[in-house]
């Protein structure tokens, strides 16, 4: 049976996007998904701005410590030290925060997405805000562009070469971490390489480092100039030179191929249509933009066999139900600790490997928690959630407890007196746009018809079951009601 076109572009905003908007509702099934994926593409062509969360007092702690670094070869005060680690873990928390809306509210959701993707990809865990925003910059703008270049810019940026301890690689006292994870995690792949490759690579990135401002800076002296040679090629090289050689090699278009099949389209690889995107990628010179064109446009992608065949990461879940409920929410950081309970905050991969993904987002106590996430937009509900500690995952706040009470209204309250620190939220839902797209809808169809919506696959339970737990009183209290209903099915985990 033929798919229609709502279900096919509701397939594609789930994978080029964060799902669908509300105010894109009546647009599903009126446009193709070449129509729909043009808009996307479109959208997402403007250069994004660069996003800075640094307060003033940072920087001008981080300026003056440049200043006494060149005159004096002195380091930050202990007092200073302890506040900037302060300010930079508030930093990176209002990083989270502000990229999370962009996600959540722009219009360039292609680019987001994408942008998403490669944050995993070039997993990097740094408390240093202005790292972390400079590399969140390159990602973003080299999204959509040439993956060569992004992985020169990546390569060369503060947060990575800290991350990777290339600090610490000189000539006659190498240090290997960039060079594997360059090799092994960014290219090529495990098994493509020997450890004498790795070893002369590293050679090639000796003396490259970062200032505190997070500038690229070549400490010539501490270059290792002698002739290398990697992956069979012999020179005179330096770290370009072996980025080079690694894009030169098939299986980087290959390995990184995959990881985007895997990622876009479904956690089963198929072999030949990989390989067939990979030469093509690899022909292209690494455009980006021309091998997720070779995806989206293709007739495979909205196989059946491909829709609804992935579990939602945490990121995809928050944010794609906001997008469908709009909300204003008065403490965003309350979203930050639901990442870490369901296992992804943003900027702070648990490895350089990034986020594994797939079954991983599900073990018995998550699913239950992302089951109950929509209940607590409208019902009234008390839970008390704490996730392991982490002093870096935490802000510097230790033993921190989720703890909601959920007001008839839809408003989300902390309750109850507790040693451990509490996230506060208070939503306020905007229900006018989602409730208005069904008003020609019958109200006998409606609870299939916001199925249809909701859902990529086939609801496990019946709609009269969900009707039985909805509040039927009225026509637009039964639509919120079945919503959230229907959200709490383990069916809504899938895109």
């Amino acid at each position: 049976m033929a798919l229609s076109n709502q279900l096919k572009n509701q397939h594609l905003m789930w994978r080029a996007g964060f799902g669908p908007a509300v105010e894109q509702l009546p647009d599903l099934s009126a446009y193709t998904p070449k129509q729909f994926y043009k808009a996307l593409v479109k959208a997402s062509e403007k250069k994004p701005e660069y996003i800075d969360v640094a307060d003033d007092y940072l920087k001008g702690l981080f300026m003056g410590a440049e200043e006494i670094g060149r005159q004096q070869r002195k380091e930050l005060p202990e007092a200073d030290k302890k506040k900037a680690q302060q300010k930079n873990r508030e930093g990176v928390r209002n990083l989270n925060m502000y990229w999370m809306h962009e996600m959540v509210n722009s219009a360039t959701q292609f680019r987001e997405k994408m942008a998403f993707f490669w944050h995993g990809h070039f997993a990097c865990r740094n408390l240093n805000v202005f790292y972390q925003q400079g590399l969140l910059d390159v990602l973003r703008r080299n999204a959509l562009g040439n993956f060569g270049t992004m992985l020169k810019e990546v390569s060369k940026s503060a947060a990575m070469l800290n991350f990777l301890n290339n600090q610490q690689n000189r000539k006659d006292h190498p240090n290997e971490n960039f060079a594997r994870e360059v090799m092994e995690l960014f290219t090529l792949g495990r098994g493509h390489y020997t450890e004498n490759d790795i070893k002369e690579a590293a050679r090639a990135f000796t003396g490259w480092a970062a200032n505190l401002r997070g500038d690229f800076i070549f400490r010539r002296f501490q270059h290792d100039d002698e002739s290398k040679t990697v992956l069979g090629r012999t020179g005179n090289f330096d770290g370009s030179d072996v980025l080079d050689i690694l894009l030169e090699e098939k299986q980087t278009a290959l390995y990184i191929t995959q990881k985007i099949y895997k990622f876009f389209v479904n956690d089963t690889p198929d072999t030949e249509k990989i390989n067939w995107l990979a030469d093509r990628f690899y022909k292209s010179g690494y455009e980006i933009s021309k091998l997720m064109e070779d995806i989206f446009t293709s007739e495979w992608f909205y196989d059946e066999i491909n829709i609804g065949a992935k579990i939602k990461s945490p990121v995809e879940l928050l944010v794609g139900i906001q997008r469908m409920l709009p909300m204003k929410l008065e403490n965003e950081e309350a979203l930050m600790l639901l990442q870490r309970v369901l296992g992804q905050l943003l900027f702070y991969p648990p490895n350089v490997a990034g986020w594994p993904g797939g079954k991983s987002w599900i073990d018995s106590s998550t699913l239950m928690m992302r089951m109950r996430i929509p209940r607590l937009i409208n019902d009234t509900d008390e839970m008390n959630v704490s996730a392991k500690d982490d002093d870096d995952t935490m802000m510097g706040m230790k033993n921190g407890e989720l703890a909601m009470k959920v007001t008839k209204n839809g408003g989300l309250k902390s309750t109850g007196m507790n040693a451990r620190p509490r996230q506060q939220v208070n939503a306020d839902v905007d229900w006018s746009g989602y409730v208005k797209f069904y008003e020609s809808t019958p109200r006998e169809n409606l609870a299939d018809t916001m199925a249809k919506i909701l859902l990529q696959v086939k609801p496990g339970v019946s709609m009269d079951l969900i009707k039985q737990y909805a509040d039927q009183s009225g026509r637009d209290i039964f639509i919120k009601t079945a919503t959230i209903q229907i959200m709490s099915t383990p069916e809504y985990q899938l895109c």
